[in-house]
Formats: structure tokens, sequence, C-alpha cells
């Protein structure tokens, strides 16, 4: 774990040292106007494509003001690192109908790309959340996602914003050695579906020092996340930082080796937290880790359920079949707003094994009584103070 904390830092030194002998693509040179209304996505795309074939390292600028940008696909490989500026605001249609794919701005398989610059990507998504369906509708269209990284490696986001995507703020697939830092996500408690940091099927993705406001997960780690450390984070509104859901489709890949400390979380409708299907495909998910987390009013502030079922889209009855191990749940206390602050639901046909439970606190002060916890099919190991008691509960 001491390694990972310098990842950041040692890649931020990186990026600056690259990029202060950077060659410039600034897009008002290929015709980019910030009058809010211009698509841009011509002179971005020419930008990009001259700084991708540069043999030396290349920054893409687009410099303060305000930029309309239709969806847009920056491709690699490049010749050397690329550094993505954005000084200003980039404004995606407001109408979803004006997209053709699930992504507005796209980055995939580029090696050595450094995002950063104090801008904002503003998705626009206020529109596009009342017309999301998929509560009642299980062949909904995917709308746009403000950020996509398909195939990144060694990279490094940093210090831009991304505000009201229509759906997931951010997703990540297939990536290695990525470090998002001082990074932030905007979006109200109520916008449906907008999970901050989505990852899945990625190898070593540090998110670090960054705050999440969010509709749904702050930060939602999908099947075939490997070596995921999330620090320093503040989550809230949102629901949470999330493991899962598992096991709705086939072939899901193992999720191992996830490591969330000195995270607070305000707010928001679960804490930290590790969700299954039931009646799933078969899997795993192990070398969980949770540790050193400030609840502030959480509604549900640890949870792991293997009987995750929203909307009903599920066969309730049927256990699942992802099998958890190796999951600490430490040094996690604050505020609790419902009376059962700790529940570890695990599956009746592979019950969790290897579960720790340590230095809990969390006071609930509603009319029911103080906080207390449920655990069903699972032994864990408890040590320190646990406030509420462990397992006061057993649920069949």
């Amino acid at each position: 774990m001491a390694m990972k904390s310098y990842v950041g830092a040692l890649l931020l030194l990186l990026s600056f040292s690259s990029s202060m002998n950077a060659q410039v693509f600034n897009v008002a040179s290929y015709g980019a106007k910030d009058d809010g209304s211009s698509d841009i996505s011509q002179a971005l795309l020419s930008a990009w494509k001259e700084a991708c074939a540069s043999t030396t390292p290349a920054k893409v600028l687009i410099p303060g003001g305000t930029f309309a940008l239709t969806e847009v696909a920056l491709d690699g490989p490049c010749k050397a690192p690329v550094e993505f500026e954005l000084q200003g605001t980039l404004k995606a249609p407001a109408d979803p109908s004006l997209f053709k794919t699930d992504g507005w701005v796209v980055f995939q398989r580029i090696d050595g790309l450094t995002m950063s610059g104090g801008g904002t990507f503003d998705g626009q998504g206020k529109t596009a959340w009342g017309q999301n369906d998929c509560a009642k509708n299980t062949n909904c269209r995917t709308l746009p996602t403000n950020l996509r990284f398909n195939f990144v490696t060694n990279a490094l986001i940093h210090d831009v914003t991304t505000l009201d995507s229509k759906y997931f703020q951010v997703n990540v697939l297939g990536a290695k050695n990525m470090t998002f830092q001082n990074f932030h996500v905007n979006a109200p408690a109520d916008s449906i579906n907008t999970d901050g940091i989505h990852i899945g099927r990625s190898d070593g993705v540090n998110i670090l020092d960054s705050d999440i406001k969010t509709g749904d997960d702050c930060v939602s780690l999908g099947d075939g996340s490997r070596q995921i450390t999330v620090k320093g984070v503040t989550c809230g509104p949102g629901h949470g930082i999330s493991v899962g859901s598992l096991g709705k489709y086939e072939n899901e890949e193992p999720v191992e080796g996830v490591f969330v400390t000195n995270c607070t979380i305000i707010g928001a409708d679960n804490g930290v937290r590790i969700k299954t299907w039931p009646a799933s495909k078969p899997g795993t998910a192990s070398d969980m880790h949770f540790e050193d987390i400030q609840m502030d009013n959480v509604l549900n502030p640890v949870i792991l359920d293997q009987g995750y079922c929203p909307f009903n889209q599920c066969k309730a009855g049927v256990p699942s079949l992802i099998k958890i191990s190796k999951v600490s749940f430490k040094k996690i206390r604050g505020t609790s707003a419902s009376q059962v602050a700790v529940k570890v639901l695990c599956s009746q046909s592979v019950p969790c094994q290897e579960v720790e439970i340590a230095d809990i606190d969390l006071v609930y002060n509603g009319p029911e009584g103080p906080a207390t916890s449920e655990c069903a099919n699972v032994k864990p190991v408890l040590s320190g103070k646990l406030n509420p008691a462990a397992c006061a509960k057993v649920v069949s």
C-alpha cells in the first residue's frame, strides 16, 4: 500500500517534466471558436491527429473559454506521450438523440496520456436524466458517458472536472497503470445512473485526493478490476464506493486487490459496498479492504449484499454464485442515517470466507434505538471496538 500512494505523485512529476518541452497544438489554430455554439470537433480531431503523430512529447491545448463539442474519439496509438490540456469548458449537446454512440469524449489505445488544465467537461445531462427509463425497461438505450478511457496505459488524469454527464461520468475499460488525482465529479443527487468513475477489466488504477458528487456510485468497480486503490476521496451525494454489481453476465472476470482508505462519505445512500446479483453466474471477488473511512449521515455505511436486485429485475430467491473472500472492514466511524449500520449478507450457496471486522464506531440517533448490525452466511473475525456489535442479528 505504501508504494501505491506514491504512484500519483510520481506520474504527476513525470507529466510536468515531459510537458515542459512539449510541442503545443492549440485548437484555436485549427479554427476552434469559443463562442459556446460552434462545434469544434473537427478542429480538435485535427489537433489531436498532429499531436499523436509527433515523435516527441506533444500537448493538445483547449484554451480558456466555452466551446461546443459533439461526440469525438481521440485514437492512438501515438508515437510519443500526449497531454490533453483543457483550460476552458467543453459543452456537450444537451439533446441525447444527437449522439450516435455511448461516449461523448473517448480516448482509446493510448500509452502515455496526461490530462490537465483545470477545465470542465460539461455533459449538459439534465434533459437526458428525465428520459432514462432503465428502472422499468431492461432494453433501455444506453445514454452517452462524458469521458471514456478504452485501453489506455500509463496515464495521469488530474485537475479537471466532469459535470452533469447524461450517464456515467467516467468509464475506464482495459486500463493499465492509470491514476486520477485531484479529479472532480459534479452532478446532483437526482441524476440517474451517473456513476462517478466506473472501472472494469483494468489493472492498477488509482483514484487519489478527489471529490465526487453524483447521483449513483461515486466509484464502481466492475468485473476484472484488479489492484485498485481509492485513497483520500470525498464522496457524496451518491451511492457510495462500490464493488459491483457482479454476476449479471456470462464470463465475468475476477475482482481482486481493492484498497479503499482514508475516505470521507457524506450524506450518501451507501458507504462502502460490495454487491452481487442473486441467481448470478459463477465468479469470484477477493482481497478487498476498506479502512479508515469517515461516515457522515450515510444510509448504509457498511454493506455487503449478495442479494442486490434493483427494480426487481432478477430472480431474488436464487442465491448468488459469486464467491467472496479475504474482505476487511476496519476503522470505520461516524454517523449512520439508518439503524442497521452494518450489513454483511453473504450467499447461502457460497458463504463468504476470511471476512474481518475491526474497530467500527457508527452512531445512529433515530427513534428506533441505537445502531445495530445484520449478518448472513458469514463467520467474521472480530477485533477492536465494535459499535454496533458485529452480527447482532443473524439473517436466514
